[in-house]
């Protein structure tokens, strides 16, 4: 998705991350990071970058809708969202304030584990979710 002798060696590190998350964990079948407002920071592998940036702005709408919902009723912070479909599900995952990890999953993936892993995945990748790093990503997905 992104040539990554084009990045800083954190903007690598983030891309390598995300991929590895998507490869890595069972029943998995995309992944992407988002900012709060929809636009796509980076994506595994398994997606096109045209998917990629469809599949952020969806999932940031889920974002939107479960952060004011959460507002509303005084349950504090957003965590995760998990939506079940009749194929797989969809799982949205906080990993900063202002950023997320949307996932799509098979439908016979193990929803613990996938919902642990992201949460590990926060813990791992948070730190790499800078400004600059995720202007850097936007940088080379819009050339």
């Amino acid at each position: 998705m992104v040539d990554p002798r084009m990045l800083s060696p954190q903007a690598r590190d983030l891309v390598d991350i995300v991929d590895r998350f998507a490869l890595a964990t069972a029943g998995v079948l995309h992944a992407v990071v988002l900012s709060s407002d929809g636009l796509l920071v980076t994506g595994s592998s398994s997606l096109s970058p045209d998917n990629a940036e469809r599949f952020a702005a969806t999932a940031s709408g889920v974002l939107a809708l479960a952060t004011t919902s959460g507002a509303l009723f005084g349950f504090g912070g957003y965590e995760q969202t998990i939506m079940r479909f009749e194929a797989g599900f969809l799982f949205v995952t906080a990993v900063t304030a202002d950023c997320a990890l949307a996932v799509a999953a098979r439908k016979d993936c193990d929803m613990r584990t996938v919902a642990f892993e992201m949460a590990q995945f926060a813990l791992r990748a948070g730190h790499y979710l800078t400004p600059g790093v995720r202007g850097e990503l936007r940088a080379v997905l819009a050339s």
